[in-house]
């Protein structure tokens, strides 16, 4: 069975830190492009952070640039969103989703998604 699982999220205070996991099961995320997507309350789901497996490169709207790392651990079948310095405009429902040809896209074209983790920051 296909399946990625998000964990990770919760309630953080602005300034501070999160790291999501999305975990793999029934496939190998090595040959696959993996990208984080955020829906926040009242708006469209949007493309946050993007890893291609094609060249390695990696993707980062300009919101998050600096302040957001995504990473891959292939022996762990998993892929990271390391979020620092926190804002409260980040707070949405964290989702990722894998992509069989290996390259980043911003529409929602992937082929496999979790089921989302809650990011929440607030004072």
């Amino acid at each position: 069975q296909v399946q990625l699982v998000e964990s990770g999220g919760g309630l953080v205070q602005p300034g501070g830190s999160l790291r999501l996991s999305c975990a793999a099961s029934g496939f190998t995320l090595d040959q696959l492009a993996i990208a984080w997507f955020r829906q926040a309350p009242g708006k469209e789901r949007e493309i946050v952070s993007c890893s291609s497996s094609r060249d390695g490169s990696t993707y980062y709207e300009d919101p998050v640039k600096g302040r957001f790392t995504i990473s891959r651990d292939n022996a762990k079948n998993t892929v990271y969103l390391q979020m620092n310095r926190l804002k409260p405009e980040d707070t949405a429902v964290y989702y990722c989703a894998a992509e069989r040809r290996g390259g980043c896209h911003k529409r929602e074209i992937y082929d496999y998604w979790g089921q989302g983790t809650q990011v929440s920051v607030s004072s």
